[in-house]
Protein backbone atom coordinates (compact mmCIF):
# COMPACT_ATOMS: atom_id res chain seq x y z
CA UNK A 1 0.00 0.00 0.00
CA UNK A 2 1.08 3.64 -0.70
CA UNK A 3 1.49 6.25 1.53
CA UNK A 4 -1.26 8.48 1.95
CA UNK A 5 -1.42 11.78 -0.33
CA UNK A 6 -0.62 14.59 1.55
CA UNK A 7 -4.35 15.90 1.21
CA UNK A 8 -5.35 13.24 2.33
CA UNK A 9 -7.13 14.37 5.93
CA UNK A 10 -8.04 17.42 4.50
CA UNK A 11 -10.44 15.45 2.41
CA UNK A 12 -11.28 13.51 4.57
CA UNK A 13 -12.25 16.50 7.02
CA UNK A 14 -13.97 17.96 4.04
CA UNK A 15 -16.24 14.96 3.24
CA UNK A 16 -17.24 14.81 7.26
CA UNK A 17 -18.05 18.76 7.17
CA UNK A 18 -20.84 17.28 4.25
CA UNK A 19 -22.00 14.91 6.30
CA UNK A 20 -20.15 11.62 4.67
CA UNK A 21 -19.60 8.95 6.89
CA UNK A 22 -16.20 7.32 5.92
CA UNK A 23 -16.45 3.58 5.35
CA UNK A 24 -13.23 2.57 4.93
CA UNK A 25 -9.38 4.48 5.26
CA UNK A 26 -8.04 3.17 3.02
CA UNK A 27 -10.95 0.59 1.05
CA UNK A 28 -9.12 -2.34 -0.16
CA UNK A 29 -9.85 -4.43 -2.98
CA UNK A 30 -8.85 -7.63 -3.76
CA UNK A 31 -9.90 -8.83 -7.33
CA UNK A 32 -11.66 -11.92 -7.74
CA UNK A 33 -9.39 -14.67 -9.11
CA UNK A 34 -6.63 -12.29 -9.41
CA UNK A 35 -3.55 -11.89 -6.34
CA UNK A 36 -3.99 -8.38 -7.77
CA UNK A 37 -5.33 -6.01 -4.99
CA UNK A 38 -6.02 -1.83 -5.09
CA UNK A 39 -6.28 0.57 -2.07
CA UNK A 40 -8.45 2.93 -2.91
CA UNK A 41 -7.73 6.40 -0.55
CA UNK A 42 -11.42 7.08 0.77
CA UNK A 43 -14.79 5.36 1.02
CA UNK A 44 -18.00 6.95 2.24
CA UNK A 45 -21.67 6.62 2.36
CA UNK A 46 -24.66 9.07 3.48
CA UNK A 47 -27.87 8.35 3.67
CA UNK A 48 -30.01 10.86 1.10
CA UNK A 49 -33.18 10.27 2.81
CA UNK A 50 -34.97 8.07 5.05
CA UNK A 51 -36.63 6.26 2.07
CA UNK A 52 -34.22 6.48 0.03
CA UNK A 53 -31.16 3.85 0.08
CA UNK A 54 -27.88 5.77 0.65
CA UNK A 55 -25.37 7.44 -1.45
CA UNK A 56 -21.54 5.96 -1.88
CA UNK A 57 -18.46 7.12 -3.00
CA UNK A 58 -14.94 5.78 -3.20
CA UNK A 59 -11.95 8.94 -3.82
CA UNK A 60 -8.60 8.97 -5.42
CA UNK A 61 -6.88 11.71 -4.30
CA UNK A 62 -3.88 13.46 -5.96
CA UNK A 63 -1.81 16.57 -5.07
CA UNK A 64 -0.67 16.89 -8.56
CA UNK A 65 3.24 17.66 -7.03
CA UNK A 66 5.84 15.45 -9.59
CA UNK A 67 7.92 17.48 -12.05
CA UNK A 68 5.27 17.05 -14.74
CA UNK A 69 1.43 17.79 -14.52
CA UNK A 70 0.16 16.30 -17.71
CA UNK A 71 2.40 12.85 -15.82
CA UNK A 72 1.04 13.62 -12.58
CA UNK A 73 -2.62 13.41 -15.00
CA UNK A 74 -1.98 10.56 -16.77
CA UNK A 75 -1.02 8.40 -13.45
CA UNK A 76 -4.49 9.67 -11.89
CA UNK A 77 -6.47 9.28 -14.63
CA UNK A 78 -5.05 5.47 -14.85
CA UNK A 79 -5.68 5.15 -11.36
CA UNK A 80 -8.83 5.90 -11.16
CA UNK A 81 -10.15 4.10 -14.71
CA UNK A 82 -8.57 0.94 -13.01
CA UNK A 83 -10.10 1.13 -9.09
CA UNK A 84 -13.17 2.49 -11.16
CA UNK A 85 -12.98 -1.02 -13.20
CA UNK A 86 -12.25 -2.63 -9.35
CA UNK A 87 -14.92 -1.07 -7.76
CA UNK A 88 -17.84 -2.42 -10.24
CA UNK A 89 -17.40 -5.45 -9.86
CA UNK A 90 -16.52 -5.41 -5.72
CA UNK A 91 -19.70 -2.75 -5.26
CA UNK A 92 -21.37 -1.17 -8.29
CA UNK A 93 -23.23 0.82 -6.65
CA UNK A 94 -20.34 3.05 -5.53
CA UNK A 95 -19.81 6.22 -7.40
CA UNK A 96 -15.48 6.28 -8.02
CA UNK A 97 -14.36 10.27 -7.80
CA UNK A 98 -10.79 11.69 -8.71
CA UNK A 99 -10.03 14.50 -5.73
CA UNK A 100 -7.86 17.58 -6.88
CA UNK A 101 -7.52 21.17 -5.07
CA UNK A 102 -9.41 23.97 -6.21
CA UNK A 103 -5.95 25.79 -7.18
CA UNK A 104 -5.52 22.42 -9.44
CA UNK A 105 -8.86 22.71 -11.17
CA UNK A 106 -8.51 26.35 -11.45
CA UNK A 107 -4.95 25.99 -13.27
CA UNK A 108 -4.94 22.63 -15.03
CA UNK A 109 -8.63 21.03 -15.31
CA UNK A 110 -9.82 23.84 -16.90
CA UNK A 111 -7.86 23.31 -19.79
CA UNK A 112 -10.03 22.50 -22.52
CA UNK A 113 -7.81 19.60 -23.46
CA UNK A 114 -8.33 18.07 -19.68
CA UNK A 115 -11.56 18.90 -19.87
CA UNK A 116 -12.04 16.81 -23.09
CA UNK A 117 -10.48 14.11 -21.27
CA UNK A 118 -12.18 14.38 -18.32
CA UNK A 119 -15.13 14.10 -20.38
CA UNK A 120 -14.11 11.46 -22.73
CA UNK A 121 -13.74 8.86 -19.19
CA UNK A 122 -16.75 10.52 -17.56
CA UNK A 123 -13.68 11.40 -14.49
CA UNK A 124 -16.22 12.36 -11.47
CA UNK A 125 -14.50 15.18 -9.75
CA UNK A 126 -14.32 16.50 -5.99
CA UNK A 127 -13.15 19.85 -6.18
CA UNK A 128 -11.83 20.67 -2.60
CA UNK A 129 -10.00 23.57 -0.82
CA UNK A 130 -7.15 22.29 1.59
CA UNK A 131 -6.60 25.11 3.85
CA UNK A 132 -10.57 25.30 4.39
CA UNK A 133 -11.08 21.61 4.45
CA UNK A 134 -14.14 22.16 2.31
CA UNK A 135 -15.94 20.32 -0.88
CA UNK A 136 -15.90 23.49 -3.06
CA UNK A 137 -17.34 21.74 -6.03
CA UNK A 138 -18.39 18.10 -7.62
CA UNK A 139 -18.02 17.32 -10.87
CA UNK A 140 -20.18 14.64 -12.17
Amino acid sequence: MSAKDIFHNAVKHALVKEHWNITHDPYWIKLADSDINVYIDLAAERLIAAEKAGEKIAVEIKSFIGNSLIADFHEALGQFLDYRVALREKEPDRQMYLAITLDMYHAFFRRRFIQTVCQEYQVKLLIFDPQKEEVSLWKK
